[in-house]
């Protein structure tokens, strides 16, 4: 078998239906050793794979979840001031003072690391995921080129800090701004879309084996349905999963026999006030209809 078809296989066996051409460069990412860019619609799995990814080979996830004014000091590292300050007391006191102190104080000792350099310092190499890069602001991505280029970062007060190992690195990106050339010449990238049918229900089936087929089948084809509405934030799979254990809960067996119980169960679905007003009882009850 070929290694992106037992990487496949062993996702798959973690819980997560990889699609031939994610297992392919996912595959590729770890034996070139480059970061792997994935963009897609929020919910389609994709800061999922880095935790099964993570299981699978046995090592530490760490993740950095990106915002607006993310900087160095929250991301790659800073130095713990407190500590510092009592330092500096606790040298003076001691007569010593001037670079000897500064050297002191300036020490991996007082060094707070944060995520990136986090992942740089471990001995087996972990999965690094920064998700939702697209959140950061631009300036951000110029302190990831480095560490994604050299796996190195560079503190002015120690110097260089090289990788012990490098890690897998998954950056996510849900598309709300363009992410620069730079960064994307530096990754092996992959766009992942919401599952097709039968991927859909081979996930139902992995997380919820004990789900009668004919109800597994209306699950996915009232999601699909669902997903074609206009909706403000359409359901992702994780939404899907949800749905299918409330419908269970509520011992639903087909998605026309309760109306009151399809509804309620929508909730896992729907997750904004629009959205739950474009889909009024009549409108789930025929897209039920159609996915029976």
């Amino acid at each position: 078998m070929s290694e992106w078809r037992r990487l496949q296989e062993d996702l798959a066996g973690a819980g997560y239906v990889a699609t031939d051409d994610l297992a392919m460069a996912l595959h590729l990412a770890i034996r070139l050793g480059r970061p792997l860019l994935l963009e897609g619609a929020a919910g389609v799995g994709k800061t999922e794979i880095a935790r099964v990814l993570s299981a699978v080979l046995s090592t530490r996830l760490i993740r950095l979840q990106c915002y607006e004014g993310l900087d160095a000091s929250h991301a790659i590292y800073e130095w713990n001031y407190q500590r510092q300050l009592l330092a500096i007391r606790a040298a003076a006191e001691g007569g010593v003072t001037g670079a000897a102190a500064e050297a002191r104080i300036f020490s991996e000792d007082y060094l707070m690391a944060r995520p990136l350099l986090q992942a740089l310092q471990e001995d087996k190499p972990p999965v690094l995921l920064i998700d939702e890069i697209d959140r950061a602001d631009e300036e951000f991505e110029a302190y990831l080129l480095e560490i994604l280029s050299d796996f190195q970062v560079t503190v002015p007060e120690l110097g260089t800090i090289v990788a012990k190992s490098r890690p897998i690195v998954i950056l996510t990106s849900n598309g709300t701004r363009d992410l620069s050339d730079a960064l994307r010449r530096r990754c092996i990238y992959d766009w992942v879309d919401y599952p097709d049918r039968a991927t859909e229900l081979s996930i139902l089936a992995l997380r919820h084996p004990g789900l009668e087929a004919r109800l597994a089948a209306q699950i996915v084809a009232f999601v699909q349905s669902l997903r074609r509405e206009e909706l403000e934030k359409k359901p992702g799979v994780a939404e899907m999963l949800d749905f299918a254990a409330a419908l269970s809960g509520l011992g639903v067996a087909d998605l026309t026999a309760d109306p009151a119980a399809l509804q309620a169960a929508l909730v896992t679905l729907l997750k904004t006030r629009a959205d739950r007003a474009a889909v009024p009882p009549e409108v789930a009850l025929r897209l039920a209809g159609k996915a029976a």
